[in-house]
C-alpha cells in the first residue's frame, strides 16, 4: 500500500515539474534559422530603421514562421513576425499616425511584416518597458511581451507600471527567465524566450 502512495506521488510529482520544464520537447533551430536568414537584407534594413537587433527579428522569424511569409495562424497572426492587424498591426498605425489596421495581403509582404515587428519592438522598448536596464532583460521581456502582451508580463509584479519595472531590474537575466517560467499566466512565454535565444545562438 505504501509503495502504491509512494508511485502515485513520483508521477505526481513529475506532472508538476514537467509542466514547468519549456525546455520540453526539444527545438532544433538549425532549418528555421536558416529559412529565417534569407530575410536578412530587409531585417538589416528594419533594424536600423527602428532600433532594433536583425539578430533578435531574424530569430524571432525563426521561432514564429520558419520563414514563411504566407503564413497565417489559427489566431490569424500573419506572415514572417506573426503579426495580428487588430492588435500589434493596429498599435504600429497608430504610432505612424495612420489609421485603422494593415490588411492580410499587407500582412503577407515580407518588407512590410519585417517593418511593422520591427516597429512593434521599438514601441514596446520605448513605451511600456521603458526603464528596464539590463539589455537582456530586456530581450528577454520584449520577447514575451510581443508574443503575450507587455501588461501580462508587468503584472506578474506588480500592477503599478514604475514599479514592476523597477523589480525588473533587481533581477539577473536568469531570474527573471524564472520568474517569467514561475509567474506567467500563459505557459508558452518562457518557452518563447528559450526558443529564440536558441535560434540567436544558432546563427
Amino acid at each position: 500500500m505504501k509503495l502504491r502512495w509512494f508511485a502515485f506521488l513520483v508521477v505526481l510529482l513529475a506532472g508538476c515539474s514537467s509542466k514547468q520544464d519549456y525546455r520540453n520537447p526539444d527545438w532544433n533551430p538549425e532549418v528555421p534559422v536558416k529559412r529565417a536568414m534569407q530575410w536578412m537584407p530587409i531585417t538589416e534594413k528594419a533594424g536600423a530603421a527602428w532600433g532594433v537587433s536583425p539578430q533578435l527579428i531574424t530569430a524571432m522569424i525563426a521561432v514564429e514562421s520558419g520563414g514563411n511569409p504566407n503564413l497565417v495562424s489559427k489566431s490569424n497572426a500573419v506572415g514572417l513576425m506573426q503579426l495580428k492587424a487588430s492588435t500589434a498591426g493596429r498599435e504600429v498605425y497608430r504610432h505612424m499616425g495612420w489609421s485603422g489596421q494593415p490588411s492580410t495581403s499587407e500582412l503577407k509582404n515580407p518588407e512590410r511584416n519585417i517593418s511593422m515587428g520591427a516597429a512593434y519592438l521599438s514601441i514596446l522598448e520605448h513605451g511600456s518597458l521603458a526603464g528596464i536596464r539590463d539589455p537582456k532583460v530586456m530581450q528577454y521581456a520584449l520577447v514575451v511581451s510581443y508574443v503575450n502582451g507587455a501588461g501580462a508580463l508587468l503584472r506578474t509584479f506588480s500592477s503599478d507600471r514604475s514599479e514592476a519595472i523597477e523589480e525588473i531590474n533587481e533581477l539577473s537575466a536568469d531570474a527573471f527567465m524564472k520568474h517569467v517560467a514561475e509567474n506567467h499566466p500563459a505557459p508558452q512565454a518562457p518557452r518563447y524566450i528559450w526558443k529564440v535565444q536558441k535560434a540567436m545562438d544558432a546563427m
